[in-house]
């Protein structure tokens, strides 16, 4: 699990069919002070496994189902730099939100506008992430935590405004219309959505909750609150 709060800068390199050589080039002490075997670095948003300790990064390994739905396995990615973080400590900040890792979809960067006080970014996602973002929610773009400021569900398009540090520190200034991105949703919502419609077989004697049953007392007997 990881909060979306991007510590250094990386580059990143295929060795072979999933392999994958992380290079850092910017906060490499932060990361790599107690990095170990087996630890998990999300890379641009992607969790993945550290299989071996280099100098200055490390190697990993990514699924074939992991470069389907990222954008790991692009050759614009393997040209740019990537976003690191390292995963959450128990008892660590959580700075961001919670980011486990998992990316939904891939999504692409209509525009960025650099304003007095931010760069207001706005994006078009999949159907996979689309149902998952609400306005001054939260989203992970490329790993990092982001809120929603505006959302047009008709178009999928929902737009960000990211203030001049994390612009600066993180690969969003690198980033030109035509950019495609990692997305992912907000883990709450996910898990409102499976209460919700369960439609498994792990649910299927829990009758489907309508949104006019969500009250706080409702949230609180299931431990949402």
């Amino acid at each position: 699990m990881f909060t979306g709060l991007i510590q250094g800068l990386g580059t990143i390199k295929p060795l072979g069919k999933d392999s994958w050589q992380i290079s850092l080039v910017s906060q490499s002490e932060t990361i790599m002070q107690d990095l170990t075997y087996g630890d998990s670095v999300a890379v641009d948003g992607v969790c993945l496994t550290v299989e071996e300790i280099l100098k200055d990064g490390f190697i990993a390994t990514a699924s074939p189902e992991t470069l389907r739905r990222t954008t790991l396995g692009r050759e614009e990615t393997q040209e740019s730099y990537v976003n690191l973080e390292t995963s959450l400590r128990v008892g660590g900040k959580v700075g961001g939100h919670f980011v486990m890792g998992h990316v939904d979809g891939i999504g692409k960067l209509l525009s960025s506008e650099q304003t007095a006080t931010s760069w207001e970014m706005t994006f078009v996602a999949s159907d996979a992430i689309a149902r998952y973002i609400v306005p001054k929610g939260s989203i992970a773009v490329n790993g990092i935590s982001l809120t929603v400021a505006t959302y047009q569900p008709e178009q999928s398009v929902f737009t960000v405004a990211v203030i001049p540090v994390t612009y600066a520190e993180t690969n969003l200034n690198s980033l030109v219309p035509g950019s495609w991105v990692n997305l992912e949703g907000d883990i709450l919502g996910k898990y409102v959505e499976k209460f919700l419609y369960p439609g498994n077989q792990h649910n299927k004697d829990v009758d489907e909750v309508g949104l006019d049953m969500i009250t706080p007392a409702f949230l609180t007997e299931h431990g949402y609150l």
